[in-house]
């Protein structure tokens, strides 16, 4: 039943990668997974194992009226996915102007997907604001904002911290005071990093969910199309397992009843 999105202001910092590795977490600990793609990128199905070949989708089907359960994809990793699909920038642009006017297209098929009390939807949103995003704040439990520990993010984070990065009006607003953040590729040798991550335990708190270290082994993993926590190589997917842990403390969910196939059983069995 929780809805957690993983959002961020900007651009490339490792957004996909971070919610495609937490969804895996909770799925090899017995947890229903539903992630859902909002990014036109369409990049989440490659994380979670399907094929580049695959343009099926559920978005850039959303005008069309097909039944979301028919775009659901299984993936090695035990997570139902609904990928975003393949698009034209024309398409984009329409589902776009569809989802401003009509967000009850998505809000809809997304209600019913959270009508499962045992569900975990896990849902991967473009860099910013969009109308897919502006469409769901109603309706998210826990915003997962992600940025880097650089120069350009740290100076994003006093937006996270007042509640003013996913907008100024009510429904931004409140949605935006329940978000928490997950700092990514942190060097803790480095002077910067470290200070952004100073800045952000400052003005976070208790909402700084997890941080994430730079580590060579995420690369390597994803160019073998691999998950990092798959691999379970280097300090990252460790850092990745303590960030799905802290989530799950978040949300206060009943332990699973039942475990479910998934490629990553040795992490599912640390309870």
């Amino acid at each position: 039943m929780p809805l957690v999105a993983f959002v961020s202001p900007k651009g490339g910092v490792g957004k996909t990668t971070l919610a495609a590795n937490v969804a895996a977490l909770l799925a090899a600990r017995g947890h229903d997974v539903l992630a859902l793609d909002l990014d036109p990128q369409n990049a989440l199905r490659l994380h979670l194992g399907r094929s580049l070949r695959e343009e099926e989708g559920f978005l850039s089907a959303l005008g069309r009226g097909t039944a979301w359960h028919a775009a659901l994809r299984p993936t090695p990793y035990g997570v139902s996915l609904l990928p975003f699909g393949g698009v034209e920038p024309r398409q984009a642009l329409d589902l776009e102007r569809l989802l401003m006017d009509r967000p009850e297209a998505l809000t809809g098929p997304v209600g019913e997907m959270l009508a499962d009390p045992g569900r975990i939807l896990v849902v991967d949103t473009p860099p910013g604001p969009s109308p897919a995003l502006s469409a769901l704040l109603p309706m998210l439990d826990l915003p997962v904002a992600v940025l880097l520990a650089d120069g350009g993010s740290a100076s994003l984070i006093p937006r996270l911290a007042d509640g003013t990065f996913l907008g100024r009006g009510t429904m931004a607003m409140r949605a935006a005071g329940r978000a928490v953040l997950a700092l990514n590729q942190v060097e803790l040798d480095q002077p910067l990093s470290t200070a952004v991550l100073d800045v952000a335990r400052g003005l976070m708190g208790g909402r700084l969910l997890g941080v994430v270290g730079r580590d060579l082994a995420v690369a390597e993993a994803l160019a073998d199309r691999r998950l990092p926590v798959e691999v379970a190589a280097g300090s990252a997917a460790e850092d990745l397992s303590l960030l799905a842990e802290a989530l799950l403390g978040r949300l206060s969910l009943p332990a699973p009843l039942a475990s479910r196939p998934s490629v990553l059983q040795d992490w599912g069995q640390r309870r």
